[in-house]
């Protein structure tokens, strides 16, 4: 077993249990903040807007902050590091230090730095008092304990403090915290947060938060350093608007936060004295980031952590597992190749599946999955070389892992496992095959690999030939031969043919290269563009000659409408334009007259699992709906995600994490009878877990 593999199997063990039931908490609450927001969109796209226009302007923005909050007798320092601006924040301290919580801080490790000068510093913040005590890093970008449980902060503060009945309860724990940290704030001298946001043109830093200790922090002392990165900079408080509507509901699923505080300079409380102040705005990579034209948008995260709450695989193991050296979850890999380096990015980088629930989740709509595919990339430029792979599966993508080399050229391995099936199912159904995948390619042992059919999807149709003529025709369209329908379950190709033909259409299904998914999601983007070239290449000519293209593989049409955009820019308007979803087609057929007692009817309950990219693509209702109109009742699974994304659940590294996450929807269908789920690993997942899983396609074929 790897090592990595070991530290995911502890983190599952010790933490694993209390990080699941606070992320799956935390996400429900979510749900629920925004379920009567009906502008919703609205608001996320204006949001979007205005961390545009602040990026853009950024170098405008410090001038105008610094303007601003001079010239009402405080003090701006740009930082160009981490140590520069703990330089200055050490020179500013004198005394004991007590802080509210600020996750740039952190990437800073200023508490170090003020300890080193000789100073006391404080966590204020309940999670960050625990973690401080613990000597352990925060574990979410919003709660840093959330992987500690009653019982086991009850034992902190017994180990730590000496007391004659140690608290145990909610109340007491808390109540303990509170006078705790209320003397030390009182004996304090220097009170630290971070920002939220800073209005430039007023200087004012504005902070959301719960429990009230950032306003004691800087009301109680008599010098307040305030702390943010450059992207933390809105042009003026009116910007705040749709933020203050978003942060709480992505954050922590409230409509309002408890404590909403503006700080700046001058008078920032009742006091009869002014106040020393110092804002200091933290470059340490942001300047860089900003140029960077594929992970820029990194810097419009706005630090809520809803991409790591919406997160199966974060869900199970938490930030310390997915994480980095100060960030977690998914916007975790680009900023800390950003602040850090590419290798701090890594063990985080590997978790993201590129699902995409992030960004449906993000109130920004930052693409998270892009981002760290773009890392990724980065990530196999570095890498070390591995000279026994022939250069077919090597080439302009660097040197990736070699499990991301055979992952990403999936496609060839499925033709030759085709082609030699049905030796090639045998062998790689043999023990000794077994043992050398893992220990060479990194397929752990225990993963059930795809069966090979002989006769493909393709050869299949050529002897079928086309049912509807032209004349007759409702539509044209082209079934889209994705790998592993043409390879591994073509007859799930079959009743997409079948249930088209019947409702009319006339059916072509053409040769057609891999569109560039598996590569993509190895961060092999040079593969991934290649591919995505040929694949354009073979379609297009359908489209001109009036066809639709329909796929039955979500992840394939999520490649044609979002991912062909940053692999073919413009050239992708031509195949996702007329690109759909095989039960969006049939929907819109039904919609436009197609007789429905052309299919088979449904007869009773079915549990269905909708394919991540089908639902964040907004097209799982199609399904639901083809399938009420069946008559089938249908349960539509709530879990984020199957757990086996791709070639993820096949990894070694991740298998036994792949299955936690499986876990959660194998007991949502515990006794179903009849399943389907609407993409192939959401299939074999199931299938792991014992349930015979179709894809609701072959339901109604005729």
């Amino acid at each position: 077993m790897s090592e990595r593999a070991r530290e995911i199997r502890h983190v599952l063990e010790t933490e694993g249990a209390t990080v699941h039931e606070n992320m799956i908490e935390d996400n429900a609450k979510r749900y629920e903040a925004f379920a009567d927001v009906p502008e919703y969109g609205e608001l996320k796209a204006e949001a979007r807007a205005a961390k545009e226009n602040a990026i853009e302007r950024l170098p405008e923005l410090v001038e105008t902050v610094t303007e601003a909050v001079e010239s009402r007798g405080g003090n701006v320092y740009v930082a160009e590091d981490a140590a520069d601006a703990n330089d200055y924040i050490a020179d500013v301290v004198d005394g004991t230090v007590v802080k509210s919580k600020s996750m740039t801080t952190e990437e800073l490790e200023v508490n170090d730095a003020i300890e080193a000068a000789g100073h006391d510093v404080w966590e204020t913040d309940l999670g960050e008092f625990v973690v401080q005590l613990a000597e352990e890093k925060p574990s979410h970008l919003i709660g840093p304990a959330k992987h500690k449980s009653q019982e086991e902060i009850a034992e902190l503060f017994a180990s730590k403090f000496d007391l004659e009945d140690p608290p145990e309860t909610v109340e007491e724990l808390t109540a303990f915290a509170r006078d705790f940290l209320g003397e030390r704030i009182k004996e304090a001298s220097v009170g630290m947060t971070g920002a939220n946001f800073v209005a430039a043109e007023t200087g004012t830093i504005t902070l959301v938060t719960n429990e009230g200790n950032a306003r004691k922090c800087v009301e109680a002392t008599d010098t307040h350093i305030a702390v943010g990165g450059l992207e933390k900079l809105i042009p003026s408080v009116e910007s705040l608007e749709p933020f203050l509507e978003l942060l709480p509901r992505s954050g922590t699923g409230q409509d309002l936060t408890s404590y909403l505080s503006f700080f700046g300079p001058g008078k920032a409380s009742p006091r009869d004295d002014d106040q020393e102040f110092h804002l200091v705005l933290v470059d340490n990579g942001r300047s860089e980031l900003r140029e960077d034209e594929d992970l820029r948008e990194a810097l419009y995260c706005i630090r809520c952590g809803a991409c790591a709450n919406t997160c199966a695989n974060f869900q199970q193991v938490g930030g310390h597992a997915f994480g980095g050296e100060t960030y977690t979850g998914g916007i975790a890999p680009p900023w800390e190749a950003a602040v850090h380096d590419l290798d701090a990015a890594g063990d985080a980088n590997d978790l993201c599946t590129g699902c995409s629930r992030c960004v449906e989740a993000c109130p920004v709509g930052i693409d998270i999955p892009w981002l760290n595919t773009a890392v990724r990339d980065r990530r196999n430029h570095t890498g070390e070389s591995f000279d026994f792979l022939p250069d077919a599966i090597s080439g302009e993508d660097g040197n990736p892992p070699t499990s991301s080399r055979v992952f990403g050229h999936v496609g060839l391995l499925a033709r030759l496992g085709s082609q030699t099936a049905p030796v090639s199912n045998w062998l790689a159904d043999a023990k000794p095959t077994r043992w050398l995948l893992e220990r060479t390619v990194g397929i752990d042992a225990r993963a059930d690999l795809p069966t090979f059919t002989r006769e493909t999807f393709t050869d299949w149709f050529e002897s079928w030939g086309p049912q509807v003529s032209r004349a007759d025709a409702r539509r044209t369209a082209v079934v889209y031969p994705d790998v592993y329908t043409n390879y591994v379950r073509p007859e799930r190709g079959k009743a997409t043919v079948r249930v088209l033909e019947a409702l009319g259409v006339r059916v072509r299904v053409p040769e057609a290269p891999e569109s560039g998914r598996a590569p993509y999601s190895q961060g092999m983007l040079s593969t991934a563009r290649k591919q995505a070239e040929a694949t354009l290449d073979a379609l297009a000519p359908h489209v001109a000659d009036g066809f639709d293209v329909v796929t039955i593989e979500p992840s394939d049409l999520a490649m044609f409408r979002r991912e062909y955009d940053r692999l073919l820019g413009e050239d992708a308007d031509t195949l996702s334009a007329e690109s759909y979803e095989v039960f969006e087609y049939v929907y819109g057929l039904l919609e436009n007259g197609a007789d429905s007692t052309a299919l088979r009817a449904g007869d009773g309950d079915l549990s269905y699992h909708s394919h991540c990219q089908q639902r964040t693509l907004g097209l799982e209702d199609y399904t639901t709906e083809v399938l009420s109109r069946l008559g089938y009742e249908t349960e539509t699974s709530s879990v984020e995600c199957c757990g086996m994304a791709g070639s993820f659940g096949y990894k070694a590294d991740y298998y036994e994490l792949s299955e936690a996450v499986g876990e959660d929807l194998a007991e949502q269908f515990d006794g179903a009878e009849r399943v389907a789920a609407s993409g192939t690993s959401c299939c074999e997942q199931l299938e792991r877990f014992g349930f015979d899983a179709d894809h609701p396609i072959e339901l109604l074929a005729p």
